[in-house]
């Protein structure tokens, strides 16, 4: 049983090389796509890791899959950060609208 559990971990990490490849495309509507993707897999993590466990194998696996990870989100974080600087600069100049 745990290793559906270790296949979301798996499916996550392809999700956050998406992620860095759109990055590194400047592809921002793919990166928020891979994204959402990473979101709905993590929930659905969530959700069955309250009924499974992993093997003390699937567990180290864990453990470099989320390195993994980690990493990928570190290089997605330096390659969007000037896109957000820009992003706040444009939204700051904008004259403020009040509702």
């Amino acid at each position: 049983m745990s290793h559906m559990l270790i296949d979301y971990y798996k499916a996550i990490e392809d999700s956050s090389v998406k992620m860095l490849r759109a990055a590194q495309q400047e592809n921002w509507d793919e990166v928020v796509r891979h994204e959402g993707a990473c979101a709905v897999l993590i929930e659905q993590l969530r959700h069955q890791s309250q009924t499974e466990q992993l093997t003390a194998e699937h567990r180290k696996e864990k453990a470099r899959i989320m390195q993994r990870i980690l990493r990928n989100d570190a290089e997605i974080r330096c390659l969007t950060e000037p896109w957000l600087t820009q992003f706040e600069y444009m939204m700051e100049s904008r004259p403020q609208l009040l509702h």
